[in-house]
């Protein structure tokens, strides 16, 4: 008697594991389509029946996550890491964290991040977090409605390449490349000169070619040359220079330090010629970084003057012509701090762009902007992700006509030390029609969501009374389209944005309705040979059952189960109405009340669809047309 209840026990326990593993089975469909839901809904069940696995807790996590419900998300992640930290994937500490973040639970997301960065100390998302303002810090760093593409510049080197300016054609960047020159002790490169190269657009993609020093024998000397910036009618260039004499090595002052210059040239004969120092300069403070107003009548320049808010701090100064210059003014409080402002840019609608280590950041150098030139609020704002990261960024220049423009930056990802990227303003249009797939008519009012290629849902809209919708997104990035509708399938596409900026993707879904005449209709459901339990496969199915019962609260089922004609009549008979009882009970156990289905009945091989009777040769496909279910409706 002992015996036969211990094999019992053993028996109902290992029924109890198998349910959970298909409750599990059943929630990774789910999560795989993005119905996340539905997915929580069987996680949850299998947490319940005693499942507190690692992938289960986190996978509850994700659907949360993927939802960007904070308070959820943090919960499950919670529980996941209580119970299983030492084994955890450490990105979930990172995802706890936004999610702590997201509740304004800053003191505790900062214990995970540092758990977080113990682990992948390198991760440029953290590496430069000041956990004084994690609110502002998660905003710098969110790309989510950030319309620009990136791309690090084939012209790059092992060495420093940054600065870049473009005009007519021609791009001047600065660059230690040169390995013949003699070795700057600061960083250990080559001292650096001024290249250009020769920039061809087509098809909205850039080519770089013949790359070589600027056309100018006087313009490179064996120190530093850098940061050139032309005037519109591309006669005059201002760059700079280490303080050399006229034989072109390096005048120090008192102290033994060479400063920084700033000198101009002139295009004579397509060569840079009459290079003249500006007497904004001086021997014991360095100047350099030249940028120019819109109509060249301004100079904005970098120094550690006397008289500065901090190590280096943004001037500017009149341009008279003839060689002579206004009074140099600092820019003031409003833009320069008690660190350093550098690397000034003017674009073409008067917005000021520079680079600071000092305003709230992301880390090191980041760039900033400000309207402080067109009289309007002076007030800074840090550019963020993707452009600024934990690492020096500086150098920005755009085109505010096309949103086109470069940046420098040390971060890992480039060539060397220093390299140039490129971007562009780019965005396009993700837009459709959600259709019946039966009709072809429009379907009004169904839920499309936009989802990033790590299952995030990122904007969610309705469809209008025409069945369309439309989402801005980036260029050249993954996204899923998943439509949903009550009483229809969900159903869900892939795209790929182009290169082209404001280009439209047509994106059209159709969804299968459920409801056709007076039938619930779905695919159809199989069982193993011989068996009538609910597989994972078919509670999946199922579940369109489940959630057109909850959206028509009155509506009144019976069901039907059919066989083919293999086997004997009698075992079909029995085996089809086991299989019924048991899609009944499975409704039940989803909530469904008992009342609301009026009957469960397994009709055998007594109703065929097709000729293939009791010795009757038919195809596979021939005999699967009559191994069916029916979920008649009723009453709704």
């Amino acid at each position: 008697m002992k015996a036969r209840i211990i094999l019992l026990i053993v028996a109902l326990s290992s029924t109890f594991m198998v349910a959970q593993k298909q409750q599990v089975k059943v929630a990774d469909k789910f999560f795989k389509n993005f119905a996340y839901q539905k997915a929580t809904e069987f996680y949850e069940e299998a947490v319940k029946k005693g499942d507190s696995s690692e992938y289960v807790l986190t996978r509850l996590g994700d659907c949360y996550y993927n939802n960007s419900d904070s308070e959820g998300s943090a919960k499950w992640y919670a529980e996941a890491v209580r119970l299983h930290e030492n084994k955890i994937d450490p990105e979930y500490f990172y995802k706890y964290s936004q999610a702590l973040r997201g509740l304004g639970n800053y003191e505790e997301a900062i214990i995970w991040l540092e758990k977080y960065k113990a682990e992948n100390p390198d991760d440029d998302r953290i590496a430069g977090l000041e956990y004084d303002n994690l609110e502002l810090y998660e905003k710098l760093s969110s790309t989510d409605e950030i319309y620009v593409t990136i791309n690090t510049l084939p012209i790059n080197t092992k060495f420093a390449d940054f600065g870049a300016f473009e005009k007519d054609g021609k791009l001047i960047f600065s660059s230690s490349r040169d390995g013949k020159d003699k070795i700057y002790d600061w960083n250990g490169e080559p001292f650096l000169d001024l290249y250009e190269v020769e920039v061809t657009e087509k098809d909205g993609v850039n080519t770089y070619e013949k790359v070589n020093k600027i056309n100018g024998p006087k313009i490179n000397t064996e120190f530093h040359e850098a940061n050139a910036v032309i005037t519109s009618d591309g006669k005059t260039m201002y760059f700079t220079r280490d303080n050399v004499n006229k034989r072109n090595k390096l005048k120090t002052d008192k102290e033994g330090t060479s400063h920084l210059k700033i000198y101009k040239a002139s295009l004579v004969d397509s060569m840079w010629q009459d290079v003249v120092e500006l007497p904004i300069n001086d021997t014991y403070y360095s100047t350099g970084h030249p940028a120019l107003s819109p109509d060249d009548s301004t100079l904005f320049f970098v120094s550690d003057r006397d008289g500065g808010y901090g190590s280096t701090d943004i001037y500017k100064v009149a341009i008279l012509g003839d060689n002579k210059y206004g009074t140099p003014e600092n820019l003031g409080p409003e833009i320069n701090t008690d660190g350093k402002e550098m690397f000034p840019f003017v674009a073409k609608d008067n917005t000021l762009y520079f680079s600071s280590d000092s305003n709230i950041n992301l880390g090191f150098l980041d760039i900033f902007k400000s309207n402080i030139l067109k009289g309007e609020n002076a007030e800074v704002e840090n550019l963020g992700a993707p452009f600024n990261t934990s690492y020096d960024d500086f150098g920005f220049i755009i085109d505010s006509d096309t949103q086109i423009g470069y940046f420098s930056s040390n971060r890992p990802d480039g060539a060397g030390s220093d390299d140039i990227y490129g971007f562009i303003g780019c965005s396009q249009i993700i837009k459709g029609t959600i259709r019946d797939s039966l009709t072809q008519k429009p379907i009004a009012m169904a839920t499309v969501k936009l989802i990033n290629k790590e299952g995030k849902i990122l904007n969610e809209v309705t469809a209008d009374e025409n069945g369309a919708y439309s989402f801005k997104v980036k260029c050249h990035t993954e996204y899923t389209v998943l439509a949903t509708k009550p009483d229809y399938k969900d159903n869900h596409k892939q795209i790929m944005t182009g290169e082209v900026n404001n280009e439209e993707n047509t994106l059209d879904l159709d969804l299968i309705p459920l409801i056709i005449n007076n039938e619930i209709v779905i695919n159809p459901i199989f069982f193993d040979f011989d068996k009538w339990n609910i597989r994972p496969d078919a509670a999946y199915e199922l579940e369109n059952i489940v959630s057109v019962m909850r959206d028509h609260q009155n509506m009144v089922i019976k069901i039907e189960s059919h066989t083919d004609s293999r086997g004997s009549d009698r075992y079909n008979l029995k085996l089809s109405d086991r299989r019924a009882k048991s899609t009944h009970e499975y409704l039940l156990s989803r909530g469904i009340a008992p009342e609301r289905i009026e009957s469960a009945i397994g009709y055998g091989e007594t109703q065929l669809l097709n000729k293939c009777s009791n010795g009757v040769k038919c195809t596979p496909e021939e005999h699967q047309l009559n191994r069916r279910s029916h979920f008649y409706i009723l009453k709704n």
